[in-house]
């Protein structure tokens, strides 16, 4: 560690309040919605695997989908991709909560799973990408990731603690109607903020037919699909802890402490992302996210043998710890290795791996806490960090920022130089 940099100094960054705000209220749902569903069919249908199922689609269609959104934001601008997005994501949540206490079969469910997580709002991804564009080289760029990491922690502190308080206190299916709704508002009022968004490659100077090298996928940067792979397996724990806290806490009696379990967890992956930001690090980043991942996969190992409340409260809150250096330092790695006409398809190509590896564990969760003994679930979140951590160690030189190659052979910048110019506000 050398020294250390101040959020103050990250929030004093011009017309950086005017898409926060407004960036925080629209991602709040998305910690709303896995568990929402969940709590919802389970409810529905008495079962924890039909539960994670349904969930795990909804999970797949989005990690699926998310990328080609973030894309098409990418090109043609935020506004035009969000705009029509939440309103079919609200529509789709509302139709899926009415399939549900209907007792309509089970397929129809799976139908709106798809279209729901398709239309899922990738928010965060987007507020990224404003990060990126307004500090370009800034030595603040790492201290903007885990900022955005710590705010991601705090809509998964809220936000199952929300779900949950509205599925067993008010409703089971209070929970996805309100995600339905804080979408749909939170995600227009982002984007009106049209101020702050990154200049769409299609209004670009070079945006027209010779800026090819620009246009590259981010998946065909080999770093990226690492940090894919990487990234499944931060997923991994996200599902497989929602769906076995969910179950222990059922199992003795007291489903409301869900979501305060859940909360200890996200808060230390919160906690530790805020420490994280606030130092400016010697150690490369390939050895930090090789460290994070290791200490994931140690502290994920003892999950499945607790039997008390604290101890697995205890454990839950240093896995979380361990989470947000890893988090942060894949999303820093980021902007080092893809052109900035392809970072918010990079920024949601491993938001939706994050979601795809929750959608996987959510259904092999439920399976196993059906299937097997109370707290079998937690060796989901064990098995996807040890082999996210053999994928690291194995691949680790292809996230070196050299390694930006064009799918055709061309290199396309090395660092973070060769970047479209933006407009800073």
């Amino acid at each position: 560690m050398a020294s250390t940099v101040t959020y103050g100094q990250l929030l004093r960054t011009p017309g950086a309040w005017t898409f926060l705000l407004p960036g925080f209220a629209a991602r709040q749902p998305f910690a709303m919605l896995t568990i929402s569903i969940v709590l919802l069919v389970q409810h529905t249908s008495g079962s924890y695997g039909t539960a994670g199922a349904v969930a795990a689609v909804t999970g797949v269609s989005m990690a699926l989908c998310a990328p080609y959104g973030g894309r098409l934001a990418d090109r043609h601008g935020q506004r035009a991709v969000l705009v029509p997005g939440v309103v079919l994501h609200a529509l789709s949540g509302l139709t899926l909560t009415a399939l549900a206490l209907t007792g309509a079969p089970l397929w129809t469910l799976f139908v709106a799973a798809v279209l729901t997580g398709a239309s899922t709002p990738q928010v965060g991804p987007m507020v990224r990408a404003r990060w990126a564009a307004k500090l370009q080289d800034s030595p603040l760029t790492p201290t903007a990731a885990a900022f955005e990491s710590v705010t991601d922690e705090l809509t998964f502190v809220f936000g199952p603690l929300l779900a949950t308080a509205l599925c067993t206190a008010v409703d089971p299916a209070a929970g996805l109607v309100t995600e339905a709704a804080l979408t749909l508002i939170g995600g227009l009022l982002f984007a009106a903020q049209k101020s702050t968004q990154p200049r769409a490659l299609t209004d670009s100077p070079l945006g027209g037919p010779h800026a090819r090298v620009e246009r590259v996928s981010a998946l065909g940067v080999p770093g990226v699909r690492v940090l894919i792979v990487a990234f499944l397996g931060i997923g991994a724990v996200f599902g497989g802890m929602q769906v076995s806290l969910a179950a222990f806490s059922e199992s003795i009696g007291n489903p409301g402490l869900n979501g305060v379990l859940y909360g200890v967890f996200a808060a230390g992956n919160m906690l530790s992302g805020l420490v994280c930001g606030a130092v400016a690090w010697r150690m490369a980043p390939r050895r930090r996210l090789l460290a994070g991942y290791a200490a994931l996969a140690v502290t994920a190992s003892g999950l499945w043998a607790a039997e008390s409340v604290l101890t697995l409260a205890g454990l839950g809150l240093l896995v979380g710890m361990c989470i947000a250096p890893a988090l942060i330092t894949g999303y820093t790695l980021v902007d080092g290795l893809v052109p900035a006409g392809a970072r918010t398809e990079a920024f949601t190509w491993l938001s939706g791996a994050v979601a795809l590896g929750q959608a996987a564990a959510v259904t092999v969760a439920g399976q196993l806490e059906d299937r097997l003994w109370d707290g079998a679930g937690f060796l989901v979140p064990l098995g996807g960090t040890l082999l996210a951590l053999v994928t690291l160690v194995t691949l680790r030189s292809r996230l070196a920022p050299e390694a930006k190659i064009h799918p055709a052979g061309r290199t396309l910048a090395r660092g973070v130089g060769h970047r479209v110019p933006v407009t800073v506000d």
